[in-house]
């Protein structure tokens, strides 16, 4: 081949600076993609959650909710759009978004699509946490839970990486461990419901189905500030976790230190699932579906954090519009108990794709 006739920025290899060439033009296409399905899954995100301000036991029209929004229309119709059911539609958005951060930090981790927070049994060490702070130490206000929550989660997650840690921590084995835990835990906090006050114990009760209806502005800023501080850790970390996608080998080849790598990013997983359960309860499932209904939608071959933040978005908007829908027709249903409902199918398929897989 002449050497001349080459574009500048290939390589004469034969026919590899055609494949170079193609290659590029495929992660092109796979960027623009991206961009798009992000770009929609944000405009659905946001749609659903407009319209579900109208909802309610006093419903209003989308016109109304609108001029609400921008300051007009009656007193009364802002205080209830801006003032109590705001902070909701906001929270389902920003706490889909951590789901799905957390669930492709897992996933990514442990490349496996079993590998999430809820799944791996982060939710219940959270749960666990509020359900100690609420029935043996007797505080039902914010912030106790909300630590009780975090510091939950994330002694959970230490418990488990150490049970799974052996000369490195495996994917599988961390979901078995996890597994297990999640087992125990859940027996613990059934004892503690058991023996507990009867309000006390519907207290905890509800509040272990997760609902977004508790969520308002004062525990909503706390959570934005998290969230932002999540986004910001998740940025930098993003190049390691890519390499770390390829296995711990090819992670040190390219100067990742693993050691220090992978704890950081299990604390910053478990901080997604954590805040989230902190403010409205553990709500199962969509950090397991939104990552894998993201890279389908992309068609990219990994897990992309971005991607899968605007699918758990949309999706946990999606499931509390029909929460407030059905709450309007028939009786009050928490966003929790709709999300364990679909998810819980998406985990039959996946478990049923992957014994076909394996045989």
């Amino acid at each position: 081949m002449n050497r001349s006739t080459l574009q500048p920025g290939t390589v004469d290899f034969g026919y590899r600076h055609v494949n170079l060439r193609i290659g590029g033009l495929v992660a092109a296409r796979f960027g623009i993609r991206t961009l798009a399905v992000n770009a929609v899954l944000a405009a659905v995100a946001i749609g659903i959650a407009v319209l579900s301000l109208g909802f309610g036991d006093y419903p209003l029209t989308p016109l109304q909710v609108v001029r609400a929004l921008t300051g007009q229309g009656d007193d009364f119709h802002r205080l209830i759009v801006t003032e109590w059911r705001l902070p909701m539609a906001i929270g389902a958005v920003l706490f889909g978004a951590l789901l799905g951060i957390g669930g492709a930090i897992f996933q990514s981790l442990t490349r496996n699509p079993l590998g999430s927070p809820d799944v791996i049994g982060f939710d219940a060490g959270s749960y666990t946490g509020v359900v100690i702070t609420i029935l043996l130490l007797g505080s039902h206000h914010h912030w106790p839970v909300a630590a009780a929550a975090i510091a939950g989660g994330l002694l959970t997650a230490g418990v488990v990486y150490l049970l799974a840690y052996r000369q490195g921590v495996q994917g599988f084995r961390l979901i078995i461990v996890g597994i297990a835990l999640s087992a125990m835990l859940g027996s613990i906090n059934s004892y503690l419901i058991t023996r507990a006050d009867i309000n006390d114990a519907m207290s905890v009760g509800f509040w272990g189905a997760g609902s977004l209806s508790r969520v308002g502005w004062a525990a909503l800023v706390p959570s934005l500030i998290g969230g932002t501080l999540i986004l910001g850790c998740v940025t930098a970390l993003a190049p390691a976790l890519r390499q770390l996608e390829l296995g711990d080998d090819a992670a040190l080849a390219q100067g990742v230190s693993v050691p220090r790598a992978r704890p950081v990013l299990l604390i910053t997983g478990v901080a997604t699932t954590a805040l989230v359960t902190a403010a409205a309860g553990p709500i199962g499932f969509v950090a397991l579906c939104a990552p894998q209904l993201a890279r389908r939608l992309t068609r990219t071959p990994g897990v992309t954090i971005a991607s899968a933040a605007f699918t758990g978005a949309a999706l946990l908007t999606l499931a509390h519009a029909s929460s407030l829908a059905i709450a309007q027709a028939y009786r009050p249903v928490p966003v929790g108990l709709i999300t364990v409902c679909l998810g819980g199918l998406h985990l039959i398929w996946l478990l049923i794709r992957e014994t076909r897989r394996n045989t």
